[in-house]
């Protein structure tokens, strides 16, 4: 596009310059070659400031095969709101020639240009505005003009902004436009002069996003003209949408210059196949007629639109036949102004009746002809015939309604109104600096005799004013002016009419930054539901779920995938899930963190209540066993059997039952280190109390041979009570290292369960437990290998059968206990481990003292000496 433009701005440039250039054709008064007359309002003054406005809708370009000379382009279709924009500058000036506060003793004037919306003539006209030199203000035979505009008011398209900007720059010859939104306008390298009192599209944008967001429409398809207008808008969504707003395109269209049917009908049919329930449209008002002309032949209803400040209060689509399509419509507005006395100074409107139509005010007649139907004389070949009336400039402007006078809307008007205080403020900072004090070279300050365009650029970048209506206005380093827009609705009454209501505002501010306000009271959904649509391409992901991209799709259509187990998340729409802590597990939902519950063996569950109350059990028949052998212990039975040591057996026994319970309860740090030491000692002390009773059982037999009798010096009481404590002090030896170099701790293991934490304690060093284990053993099988040589001595010594038969108990128990433990998880191994003590525990409490008790309880016949000596083997 930009090649096409480059090309007919050197076409212009050529045919504007050939036109200025001296000629052997000329008349005795000053005649430019190559007339091109332009309509327009003028008035003198000491500076003169130029306007570009759209007073014609279309232009018609005569024939150009050059066989004979080129007819000038012809403008119609009056565009009476292009004329009130005009007149809105005219009264700028007015006003601030009357303010003896601003620009005192200097006088403004202005010319004022019809570019009837086509980049050739507006091209024209700002040159014409730039070098002073249109034929209109040519004076006489002198060819002596009026000084050159110090600055311009206008375009009002972004394109024509910038082809003029272009040239206009290259002399830095300020341009101020009320309407140009393109974004691209912001570049300053490329347009170093331009500045507009309208937002840039790239704000506008942000506004549009930021409605998305409000109502949280993720999913929008967007239209927009093939021009620069437009194409840099969709540029900016494409780049804005996903990070300021979260949202996606469902699909961008460009709508054609032409119009053409199928390509409208193609359009329409994507628009209506999409699930996207909210359209954006940048374009203008001639392109949503053809547009909308489709959506009504295919009948497209349910749709939500967003219009750009382009076509957004374009009456002539708020009609009853299109309101049922686009009622509802939230637009971005002009900021909409007051201008107390326009209203009155456009109806001192006049003709110039002194003037022919081609050196007058040739647009004011062209209003007054559309307005009152009429023709200045001498007007067209059979205007009067026909009954066409002739225009005496006395008509009454009261008298009609006209889009003139009315001012309850004034938006771009207001554009054009800030752009001109805008100018007149620069200038007047300019001509207040103090000589020697300037901001130009040698410390310089411009002068009324010798302005430059450039010099007001300056001034212009620093511009800070507040308009009457509240408005502050300002220009950033690019140009642009403090943006803020108007959000307005479409409103469908009940009674068939139409309203345009303001519902909110978008501004940034140099302190907040970007602010939405809107009133949804206000607004009037065009749905049966009354409410905002649902505009999403996937619906949003509970809380306990993550969002997965469909691949091939935009960011915003995606499945919702459930977090796995110890994740979560805890929001909408959540990317990923988060991992709980360590002591925390996921909720059934997946969307929050819940303490793990705890396992250990507890003294309140069944299995800890059973092992408990089985270890009271067994301490308390150890404590009614070594009663009855106190009580009974001068009965053979007990006497028989080494009363000391059995007294201590049953001791050990009690500790050994006791010790269990250490095993139950939540591992604390004491209990991990005195469960082992206790199981260790006490079970030792066991254990060495029945090989001692072994080796006295096996030295009295060896005393009862001839020459043995040396044997039971060494087994003596003193010896017995010795040997236990030596054997029982190797393992209190064996713990203390093992304390002491790798204690036992408390340990939280999340391994065997996820959900789970299990309380348990960790040996600290497997070594020092298997020595502490296999010191066990050894006495053990010790005590074993004695008593099984034992077993078949004469009946007085009988207790070996019973020792033999116990330590084979506590073998087969202990030698069953380490494969269950290694492969028990959790608290399982502690029980198995409680499991071995009691069994052995048991095993050697009912194998030795069962029988005893026996005789002694129920058998008291056999509790005698003689019976005893007498019964061989057993008791």
């Amino acid at each position: 596009m930009w090649t096409i433009l480059d090309t007919n701005l050197l076409l212009l440039l050529y045919s504007y310059f050939s036109s200025t250039v001296s000629s052997p054709l000329y008349s005795s008064s000053c005649q430019l070659q190559g007339q091109f007359h332009l309509n327009g309002i003028h008035k003198t003054g000491d500076v003169v400031l130029g306007g570009l406005f759209g007073t014609h809708f279309f232009s018609t370009h005569p024939d150009l095969s050059f066989t004979s000379e080129p007819q000038q382009p012809t403008c119609h279709g009056f565009d009476v709101s292009g004329f009130r924009k005009a007149q809105t500058m005219a009264f700028a000036i007015d006003e601030i020639n009357r303010n003896s506060n601003l620009l005192p003793n200097v006088t403004l004037g202005y010319s004022l240009y019809d570019n009837c919306n086509k980049l050739v003539i507006g091209f024209r006209a700002a040159l014409s505005l730039a070098s002073g030199q249109e034929e209109q203000v040519i004076l006489h035979e002198t060819c002596v003009g009026t000084l050159p505009v110090l600055g311009i008011v206008g375009d009002s398209s972004s394109t024509r902004s910038m082809a003029i900007s272009t040239v206009l720059g290259l002399y830095r010859v300020p341009m101020v436009s009320y309407f140009a939104t393109c974004s691209c306008l912001s570049d300053r390298q490329r347009f170093p002069s331009f500045f507009r009192t309208i937002p840039s599209d790239a704000f506008q944008v942000r506004a549009m996003i930021q409605i998305l967001k409000h109502f949280d429409w993720t999913w929008a398809g967007l239209l927009v003209r093939d021009d620069d207008y437009g194409l840099h808008a969709a540029r900016s969504f494409q780049s804005d949408l996903g990070p300021y707003g979260g949202g996606c395109l469902a699909y961008t269209e460009i709508l054609p210059w032409d119009n053409d049917p199928d390509e409208l009908r193609r359009i329409v049919d994507v628009m209506k196949k999409s699930t996207a329930r909210v359209v954006i449209v940048f374009a203008h008002e001639s392109h949503m007629i053809d547009l909308m002309e489709e959506v009504v032949r295919q009948n497209v209803t349910g749709l939500q639109w967003i219009a750009s400040e382009a076509w957004t209060a374009a009456a002539v689509l708020q009609t009853p036949r299109l309101m049922p399509y686009l009622g509802g419509t939230l637009g971005i507005a002009i900021r909409r102004g007051e201008i107390p006395g326009l209203r009155d100074f456009q109806l001192q409107i006049r003709p110039d009746l002194y003037h022919n139509n081609r050196r007058g005010n040739n647009m004011v007649n062209q209003f007054w002809e559309h307005t009152f139907q009429c023709r200045f004389a001498p007007p067209p070949a059979g205007w009067v015939e026909a009954g066409g009336a002739l225009c005496t400039g006395q008509e009454d402007l009261e008298s009609v309604e006209t889009e003139l006078l009315d001012v309850s809307d004034l938006r771009p008007e207001y554009n054009v109104y800030k752009a001109v205080y805008a100018l007149a403020y620069a200038l007047d900072d300019m001509l207040q600096c103090e000589p020697g004090r300037g901001p130009f070279s040698g410390h310089s300050c411009g002068n009324l005799q010798r302005l430059e365009p450039w010099q007001l650029v300056y001034y212009l970048d620093k511009v800070n004013f507040t308009t009457s209506f509240g408005d502050q206005v300002s220009f950033d380093e690019n140009g642009d002016v403090l943006p803020i827009y108007d959000i307005i609705n479409w409103q469908w009454l009940p009674d068939g009419r139409t309203k345009v209501q303001t519902v909110g505002e978008v501004k940034k501010s140099a302190f907040k930054g970007e602010e939405l306000t809107l009133d949804e009271d206000k607004i009037f959904w065009n749905f049966k539901s009354k409410k905002p649509p649902r505009s999403v391409c996937s619906e949003s992901c509970p809380p306990g779920t993550r969002m997965a991209r469909k691949k091939g799709e935009p960011e915003c259509c995606f499945d919702c995938i459930p977090c796995s187990e110890g994740t979560i998340s805890n929001k909408t729409d959540s990317m990923e899930c988060t991992s709980c802590p360590e002591d925390f597990w996921s909720s059934p939902q997946r969307d929050h963190c819940v303490p793990k519950t705890t396992e250990f063996l507890s003294y309140h569950e069944p299995l800890g209540i059973f092992l408990t109350a089985t270890s009271l059990l067994g301490t308390f028949i150890c404590i009614v066993v070594l009663g009855i052998f106190i009580y009974h212990r001068r009965t053979p039975v007990v006497r028989a059997n080494n009363s000391e040591l059995s007294f201590q057996l049953l001791l050990s026994l009690k500790l050994c039952f006791l010790c269990s319970l250490l095993f139950i309860g939540r591992p604390r740090l004491w209990t991990c280190q005195l469960r082992h030491a206790a199981f260790g000692i006490s079970f030792v002390l066991c254990v060495s109390c029945i090989l001692v009773k072994t080796m006295v059982v096996l030295a009295v037999f060896k005393a009862s041979k001839p020459g043995g009798e040396a044997s039971l010096k060494w087994f003596g009481v003193l010896q017995q009570r010795g040997t236990v404590v030596v054997l029982t002090s190797v393992q209190a030896a064996i713990c203390t290292a093992w304390l002491l170099s790798a204690s036992p701790v408390p340990y939280k293991n999340t391994q065997y369960h996820n959900d789970k934490i299990v309380y348990e304690c960790i040996v600290g060093s497997p070594v020092g437990f298997a020595v502490l284990l296999g010191y066990i053993g050894l006495l053990a099988i010790l005590s074993f290998l004695l008593a099984f040589l034992a077993r078949n001595l004469p009946d007085s010594f009988n207790e070996a059968k019973l020792i033999t038969f116990s330590m084979l108990i506590f073998c087969a128990v202990w030698v069953a206990f380490v494969p269950a433990y290694i492969s028990s998880p959790g608290k399982y191994a502690d029980a198995v481990e409680v499991f071995a003590i009691l069994a052995s525990s048991f095993g050697l409490l009912m194998a030795l003292f069962g029988p005893k008790c026996y005789i002694i309880l129920l058998r008291p016949e056999r509790n005698t000496k003689k019976a005893i000596m007498g019964r061989g083997t057993g008791p």
